[in-house]
């Protein structure tokens, strides 16, 4: 019997101490998962790691559960090459950091061919779903995979099973002045309280006056409406193009270049379209295309 991540015949308690381990595509197939000792000093941590924070205390708990009992939770690497390491973390940081703490030489280890797309929406995932991001760094994460990647907000709320709004509400925080984030992040305002301020030309003005006088989400808005908004925002609020027509738009590149296309606008009537192959021939015939087309 195999699991349904893969696993052999035998290690199906591994899934059960791994804990709530990423569900995704790139973690099945048929190749078998072993767990390995890998010593610490050949592992990185991933740059684009969601959480950026790791607070003393709950490393302190950690590294003490860990010296007492050891790594019971296996963490998911993957080789790099290139780098100053062999291998780089995909998920399971706190767990590394804590056995560093702990004194360990090395960790247990699933070790996995995962390209860095792949790699990034699983720690995104693994995050979310333990409630491990601040809201900032939960708005960066979705930026950041939408920039890296190509997705859209429909790509993102499939992958994490969240709503478009929701994370489209989320990634305007990422806007905010960096004292503003640090407000969130620390709780002197709530993540609806900066969404709101978002939009506003003097988010930091309005932050502290929410901080000092504890307003209400309401008597937010009711300031925020009153207040000057931001010129970037006025733009992309009157540039926006329509999904319909986006999909449109997509549809008909698509036609002519025989590749899956995407379409991202950005602020101020800027952005990219992003053409996908899935194999190095289907982008050379895709480069010939583009290069020859209207010759």
């Amino acid at each position: 019997m195999t699991t349904k991540f893969g696993m052999g015949r035998g290690l199906a308690d591994i899934k059960q101490e791994m804990g709530n381990i990423p569900d995704i595509s790139v973690l099945t197939g048929a190749g078998r998962v072993v767990v390995k000792q890998i010593p610490l000093a050949q592992i990185g941590a991933n740059p684009d790691q969601p959480r950026k924070t790791f607070t003393e205390s709950e490393l302190a708990d950690l590294t003490a559960s860990i010296r007492e009992r050891g790594v019971l939770q296996p963490i998911l690497l993957r080789a790099v090459t290139g780098r100053p390491y062999m291998y780089e973390i995909v998920a399971g940081e706190r767990r590394y950091r804590a056995s560093k703490l702990a004194g360990l030489t090395e960790i247990p280890a699933l070790v996995k061919q995962i390209t860095p797309e792949n790699a990034m929406e699983i720690a995104l995932i693994e995050n979310v779903q333990r409630e491990n991001l601040n809201p900032v760094e939960e708005s960066a994460a979705y930026k950041n995979i939408m920039e890296k990647c190509g997705y859209e907000l429909a790509d993102v709320a499939r992958l994490i099973g969240k709503s478009e709004s929701y994370i489209r509400n989320l990634i305007r925080l990422d806007d905010l002045p960096a004292d503003v984030k640090q407000m969130v992040a620390r709780g002197d305002i709530s993540a609806s309280h900066a969404r709101t301020i978002a939009v506003a030309e003097n988010p930091t003005e309005l932050a502290r006056a929410i901080a000092e006088k504890h307003l209400s989400v309401a008597d937010t808005e009711k300031m925020v409406r009153a207040a000057p908004r931001r010129a970037a925002s006025r733009a992309h609020t009157s540039k926006t193009i329509d999904a319909a027509t986006v999909r449109e738009i997509e549809a008909k590149i698509s036609n002519v270049f025989g590749a899956p296309v995407k379409l991202r606008e950005k602020r101020g009537g800027a952005g990219q379209i992003i053409f996908e192959f899935a194999t190095r021939t289907q982008m050379n015939e895709l480069v010939d295309k583009l290069v020859n087309h209207n010759a």
